[in-house]
């Protein structure tokens, strides 16, 4: 027993011991909790509170019934409730776990799963049918909000009209004649423009300032008006089409790429020339092989050429009227993909044909336009089923080139004095857009958009007081340009709805003019001079002046006039010190009216009777001068005429 109690006592000093160290937490097991219990009080909770609400809800209707509005609890107050209710219980919960806490070991939890969960003790069965929490009355009507706002949405993407960019605008100032030609490159960074100004101009947006000046202006094809500009597919190169019978492929800067050849125009069968004889009018690139584009003539034929091989055409396609006579081709186009060719032809009809078939047509339509009027345009739709052709006659037609025999719509009243006027599809799909023509003080061209499904004019723009030429809409831009009859390439777009393109220029302010540094010495080309004093051609201006800069004559400033007295050893102006005042106004006084003459002699009486200088040292020596007197005869001889005097 003594034994017993000692190892007791011995325990029990123990267990002090380690509680006056600290140690007496470490052999207690973790804390445990019953769920069963947690889940049975928060569903008892969850119970009464719902009960409470329903309690509530119906005193709110009764006393809207009997319009006490002024009684009605408003939902804040009562998710205030819910949240006070919800608080009480957890406050009864941490009392009831207060002494268990306190014995807790180790950091305590974080907040997020402590709210985490708060969250999860509310949980409990679901709420009676026709009741709803506040918090769902907020979702649902942020769910309508959210609706309405998808159909108004929805609305804005039926309706085609909205998404035309045209809020804002800027006008590039080509020249004074027509702008006939336009053509954006596939990344929308450079428009070209050529007119019957025979210039074509180079325009840069993201190297442009607010004063809108293109950066390069040449004349590829010399006293020839300009019919068509078209970027090819990767945008490295330009087609351009004018009123001679050689196109010419030119590099993005304008240089030179290559010419085609002219065929001979003895020849009877086109098809057996290398060329076009006659004046070209359309020509485009094919949409997918980047190195092949097409051109037609007044030589009646339309062909294709390869950029690698300029010395001869591809192949060659002849449009043929109804008595199989040769007709004019005025317009011509590939389909989106590249497997058909189609030409506009001045008898009215539009002819299509099989890329790899030249010979007969796959599609033809005699009376498309009016007989005798120039198609001006031809355009295929982006899903490649439709055909937009824009007639001389004033009209504009959709054709589905599944059943060619019929247009499918067709707009009148459409004025057109050009042969190169534009249709084009927007790149939805679902507008068509022409321009209208003027004539000189009788209104403002127009850009007149239609529906594509019901060919219905839903909006146009009044572009300017002149002709509406051509017109562009940039897929990738979201922008459309337009040319007029007076010179004018305008631009549209919409800072919301277009991206870069006329958005990079107008928000860069013009740059100052740099002042163009004047040498002392100026470069002479002397092209027959002998190696040894021939200059050095220049290379750069840039560099030259660099140079000259660092020659201390070559850039030696001229001093500036003298004001004042002078300074530095210079003097001013004269009158500007005393010396020059008095050299101005008394040596070189040419105010004296006097005889020179007397001036002079007027101390040779003195001289005389009183010689100073020569006369005394010779006075001795020197003999008196005598000198003869005049004689009657002589007098008389003096006063004879000139003529009777004798000659000696």
């Amino acid at each position: 027993m003594d034994a017993k109690k000692v190892d007791a006592g011995e325990m029990s000093g123990d267990g002090d011991v380690g509680s006056v160290m600290g140690f007496s937490g470490f052999g207690k097991k973790a804390r445990t909790f019953d769920f069963n219990a947690i889940f049975e009080q928060t569903r008892r909770t969850a119970i009464e509170r719902s009960q409470r609400v329903l309690e509530e809800r119906q005193k709110e209707v009764q006393m809207e019934e009997e319009g006490e509005s002024s009684m009605q609890v408003k939902p804040s107050a009562q998710s205030q409730k819910d949240k006070s209710a919800a608080a009480s219980s957890r406050v009864q919960k941490n009392e009831s776990s207060s002494e268990s806490d306190s014995e807790l070991i180790g950091p305590p939890v974080p907040p997020q799963q402590a709210a985490q969960e708060d969250d999860d003790e509310l949980v409990g069965p679901p709420l009676p049918p026709g009741y709803r929490s506040n918090t769902a009355q907020s979702d649902e009507d942020e769910e309508e909000d959210d609706d309405d706002e998808e159909a108004q949405d929805d609305d804005d993407d039926d309706n085609p009209v909205k998404k035309i960019p045209d809020t804002h605008e800027i006008i590039l100032q080509h020249g004074t004649k027509t702008v006939s030609a336009l053509a954006l490159d596939p990344s929308g960074a450079r428009l070209v423009t050529g007119g019957y100004d025979y210039d074509v101009r180079f325009w840069d947006f993201a190297g442009m300032d607010q004063s809108l000046q293109a950066f390069r202006s040449i004349q590829p094809c010399e006293c020839h008006q300009i019919k068509s500009l078209q970027y090819s597919v990767t945008g490295d190169v330009i087609l351009v089409v004018s009123g001679n019978a050689q196109a010419k492929v030119l590099d993005r800067d304008g240089f030179n790429v290559i010419e085609c050849v002219k065929g001979d125009q003895y020849i009877v069968d086109m098809a057996n020339t290398k060329g076009h004889t006659a004046m070209l009018n359309c020509g485009c690139w094919h949409p997918k092989i980047k190195e092949e584009f097409m051109t037609c003539s007044n030589d009646g034929t339309v062909r294709t050429w390869d950029v690698n091989s300029e010395k001869q055409h591809k192949s060659v396609f002849k449009p043929r009227s109804s008595k199989g006579k040769k007709v004019i081709p005025t317009c011509c186009t590939y389909s989106r993909d590249g497997k058909l060719i189609a030409a506009g032809c001045q008898d009215g009809t539009i002819q299509i044909w099989d890329r790899n078939l030249s010979v007969h047509t796959k599609f033809h339509c005699q009376q498309a336009h009016a007989p005798g009027s120039d198609t001006s345009c031809i355009c295929f739709s982006y899903d490649g089923t439709t055909l937009a052709s824009r007639g001389g006659d004033d009209t504009l037609k959709v054709w589905d080139i599944r059943s060619f025999r019929k247009p499918v719509n067709e707009a009148t009243k459409l004025t057109n004095y050009f042969s190169m006027t534009d249709c084009c599809f927007s790149p939805d799909d679902k507008l068509l857009v022409t321009g209208t023509s003027v004539k000189k003080d009788e209104g403002n061209g127009k850009l007149v958009f239609f529906d594509r499904s019901s060919f219905q004019k839903v909006y146009e723009i009044e572009v300017t007081s002149a002709s509406v030429v051509r017109c562009l809409w940039h897929p990738k831009l979201n922008q459309i340009m337009v040319g007029t009859g007076n010179g004018l390439a305008k631009v549209y777009y919409d800072p919301v709805k277009s991206h870069r393109g006329a958005k990079l220029c107008v928000v860069k302010s013009k740059r100052k003019e740099k002042q163009a540094e004047a040498l002392t010495q100026e470069y002479v080309i002397t092209p027959h001079a002998l190696p040894m004093f021939r200059e050095a051609r220049q290379r750069s201006t840039r560099k030259q002046l660099e140079k000259d800069r660092l020659d201390p004559k070559k850039s030696h400033k001229p001093e500036p006039p003298v004001s004042g007295p002078g300074r530095g050893g210079r003097v001013a102006a004269h009158g500007g010190t005393l010396s020059s005042f008095i050299v101005k106004n008394i040596a070189l006084d040419k105010t004296d009216d006097s005889n020179p003459r007397e001036a002079i002699l007027r101390h040779a009486k003195e001289a005389s009777e009183n010689p100073y200088w020569i006369a005394p040292a010779y006075k001795q020596t020197q003999p008196e001068p005598m000198f003869a007197k005049e004689s009657d005869e002589d007098e008389e001889a003096d006063k004879e005429p000139e003529w009777k005097k004798r000659k000696i």
